[in-house]
Formats: structure tokens, sequence, C-alpha cells
């Protein structure tokens, strides 16, 4: 660390920004919570964790760390939720920094484990990394200014800076280990705008530049995740130009997809990077206005046993993360011992990750039309909310919001109806005509009533170009794939296939 330049407001603005993303994160979660995870969601909660329970025993607790084991009906998700954003705006006003940001890592961890599938994305778990580093970097004062006397951890801020670090370098390493043709042709993006899980309407427009600027692109991606990277423990020249340029990344990405809280998440970690100096230069951010007095320490350990357990600590951390990293690049090579126990040890944590995003380019986009019928001849289609539906429909912006079920579509597609037993619970549930279910859709054809079948098509949808999307309306074109699972029917919970 460069100890010439103080980081007051980088630790100010780490928290505070962790409280926003915690607010959106749990909000958005909130929104959809009961229809993904509820009693009558696709994936209940209560059915998980008994299931999780009669396989581990007494273990379960240990290995699925939650506070849903105490209760997980549709009242606890809302009490949790509720509780996140409520501690998220403690938080973000500065208040109780510490316990706020403990309580918000162990209520996300609690979320994390009973979302199964719809909250495994990587965000979430560089949420959950980057709040449990939060814990450390907060001040056990009551208000987070009444600490700006005092310097931050540095072993905090390190780590926060090696989390950045290994997001990045490891995003790019997995694309040119992947042995994707796409990438090592720098052609990628010309698939990335219509083949992403929820393109907006910049997608399209972004999509019809010419190859070369591609290629251009994927070339600054590069120079980005590959070479940016080493900055951040270089000069402070260099490190503010390493958060310039992620930032500017995320900026891009931002606008052309949607990404949930990713991008802000990743703006809030550069902020380490970024010394009181320049912090100082921004008009109206009032982050330096110290107290006449330095606040009184709540530290009960002596300065060497504090720096002693600093250095195991951050010892431990980069040898579990490290060798995270090394086996996601290398997956072949086998790990020391000890590794291999700390990575154990800490795994059920879900706070100590390996990062690469799109490591192969997707070159096509199939995707899943929901259908039902009360009588077998008629049928009509589910709406959904953000992904490509209708052809004439433009591309949405969700924000900051992570619509989890239209994410796990796009994955639905890439795989068979068979191997996606989440989406036979999801046919179940529209077959039940259930309310929070329903209320992830866009439009119910049935207006709340079940119908009698449920079945699925696939379509490969590709963005309709300028000269179509004048005349005819169209943002997509279309073609037909197939069945994607065959007609369905309910006898009594379970299903089957429809007579003919």
């Amino acid at each position: 660390m460069d100890l010439r330049h103080r980081y007051v407001a980088a630790r100010e603005v780490v928290l505070r920004g962790l409280g926003v993303v915690y607010a959106t994160a749990f909000a958005s979660f909130w929104a959809q919570a009961a229809g993904l995870v509820g009693e009558r969601g696709i994936l209940p909660a209560g059915r998980f964790l008994d299931a999780v329970h009669s396989q581990l025993g007494s273990e379960a607790w240990r290995e699925l760390p939650t506070v849903f084991w105490l209760r997980s009906d549709d009242l606890a998700l809302h009490a949790v939720c509720g509780s996140g954003v409520l501690l998220a705006a403690v938080l973000t006003l500065g208040l109780a920094p510490r316990f706020a940001a403990g309580a918000l890592w162990a209520l996300y961890l609690s979320v994390s484990q009973i979302g199964q599938v719809f909250l495994g994305y990587q965000w979430d778990a560089l949420l959950l990394e980057a709040g449990l580093l939060a814990i450390w970097l907060a001040p056990g004062t009551r208000r987070l200014a009444a600490a700006r006397a005092s310097e931050p951890s540095r072993a905090a801020l390190l780590l926060l800076r090696w989390l950045l670090f290994r997001l990045f370098l490891l995003s790019g390493l997995v694309k040119l280990l992947s042995g994707d043709p796409a990438w090592r042709d720098l052609s990628a993006l010309q698939y990335h705008y219509w083949t992403q899980p929820i393109p907006t309407w910049t997608s399209a427009f972004m999509h019809a530049l010419p190859p070369l600027a591609h290629r251009v692109e994927a070339a600054g991606t590069f120079a980005i995740e590959l070479g940016l990277p080493f900055c951040v423990f270089g000069p402070r020249p260099l490190r503010l130009l390493a958060a310039a340029g992620f930032t500017t990344l995320q900026l891009l990405i931002g606008a052309t997809g949607n990404y949930g809280f990713f991008g802000l998440l990743t703006v809030v970690l550069c902020a380490p990077l970024v010394d009181d100096d320049v912090w100082r230069r921004i008009p109206g951010l009032r982050l330096f206005a110290e107290p006449a007095k330095p606040a009184a320490s709540s530290a009960f350990l002596r300065p060497s046993v504090r720096r002693a357990a600093a250095t195991a600590a951050v010892a431990f951390v980069l040898l579990v993360t490290g060798g995270l990293a090394l086996h996601r690049v290398a997956g072949g090579i086998a790990l020391p011992g000890p590794v291999v126990a700390a990575i154990e040890l800490v795994e059920p944590l879900r706070s100590f990750n390996a990062y690469g995003l799109f490591a192969t380019m997707t070159k096509d986009r199939p995707e899943i039309e929901v259908e039902g019928s009360a009588d077998g001849q008629t049928w009509l289609a589910y709406q959904f909310r953000y992904k490509p539906d209708r052809l004439d429909e433009r591309p949405h912006f969700a924000g900051v919001h992570m619509p989890r079920l239209d994410w796990q579509l796009w994955f639905a597609a890439l795989a068979s109806c068979r191997e996606t037993p989440w989406f036979l619970a999801f046919q179940r549930r529209l077959l039940q005509a259930s309310p929070p279910v329903l209320d992830l859709l866009a439009a119910d054809p049935f207006h709340g009533e079940p119908p009698r079948y449920v079945r699925s098509s696939l379509y490969r949808y590709r963005f309709a170009d300028a000269e179509t999307r004048r005349r005819t309306g169209d943002w997509w074109e279309r073609e037909p794939l197939g069945p994607y699972c065959p007609a369905l029917e309910l006898d009594g919970e379970r299903l089957h296939i429809a007579s003919p």
C-alpha cells in the first residue's frame, strides 16, 4: 500500500456505496422472492432446506448457514428482505457502520443460500466477498463521519484491491484460455450485443456497428482486463488509470445490457484506488470535514497483536483466493493439501471466490416461448417482462433491478428441457396459476385462471436490421427451432405429458 496518501474518503465511498448496492440487491430480490422461492414459488425455500437437512442431518447448519433455518415461509422472506433494505439505508447514511456491514453480509448470505439457481450469479458472489471485507474496513464508531480523523485499515484496502485485480484479470484470462476462436480473433462482440441474456434497445445500435469497430472494442476489453489489473498495485498515476479504465468499461456494459447491480458494485470497488487528494477535488463532496478530536479507539488489543492478526488474516485470504484463481485458469492443476483444506473450510460462506465473465461467446440466441391452453386447441403465449418475446417490443432497460426469472430462461434455452428441472417446476406453477409466479410475468393470457395444458417451443431470435425496423416496427426476427418441452398437464401435483 502507498503510505504517502490518505484513503479516508475511499473508506466512506466503499461503505456508503455498498449500502446503495445492498439496497438495490435486496429490493430487487424482494420484488421477486415470493415467486422464485416462496411457499407457492418456483423453487420453495422450505422444501429446499428440508431436502438439505434430510441429506446432511445435523451438519446442514454448518454446510448451509442461513437464518432461514429458523423459518422459511413468505413472512420470513419479506422480513429478511425488508431488514436488508433498512440496514442498507443505515449503512448508506453512515450509522453504526460495522454492525450494519456485518448484518447485511449475514442477511445476503442467508438469501443467497436459499435462492438456489436464481442467486448463483457472479455478482452475487462478488457482493458477498466485498461485503465480508467491508466489515473489516468499517470503523467501530457509531457514525462513519466520527472516524474521519483515523486511517482505514490498510489490510482491508489491500484485500479490496486484490479483489478488483482478480475480478478483471481472471475475466480476461478465461477468455483467452477457453480456446474460443471468437475471442482470439477479436470477433466476439459481433455476437455479444444480440446474444447476451437481456439486451437493451441500445444493443441493437451497437450490433449494427461495422466489424472493425467490434474488433477495436474487443481489443480494448482485453487491454482493460489483462493490462490494467497490474496497475492496481502500481504507482498512483497507474492506479488512477486503472480506476478510470475499469469504470469506463462498466459504464459501457451497463449502457448496452442488463446486469443488475454488477456495474454499480464494480465501480464502488474502484474507490480504494483513489486517494483523498483526488476525492477532495470533486465539487460538493463533503468527506473531509474531520472532527476536532480523533474518535476514541474501540480496539482492545495492543497494536502489535492487531498487526499480527491482520497479517495472518491477509495471508489466509491470499492463500484461499489465490488457490481458487489458479484452479479457475488451470483446472487440471493439483492444489496443495493445506490450500484445499482452507478452501473447503470457508466454502459455505460463499465469500471467497474465483471470477471470469464471458469465458466463451454465445453465437446464437435460442428463446423459449411458453404457451398455455384450456382445450388443447387454442394456445396463448405468456409474456415476460424483459426477455425477448414479441417481435415489435423494444428491448428494455431494467436499471439496477436483476430480473432473475428472465435471466434464468436465457440459460434454460441453451440446455434441454430435461436438463432444466427448475423450468418444469415453473410450468407446474403456471398450471396451478400460482399468483406470486404470475406476478413475475408481464402478461398472463388466462387472467389468473389455471390453463389445462402448458407447452414450450424454441425459436432462434436475431436483431432485425435497421431497414426492417423502419418498415415493420419489429426489433427482432425469429425462426422456429421446434418444441422445447412437450405439452404437459397436472395430475394432482405430478406433471405428465398430455394425451394427444
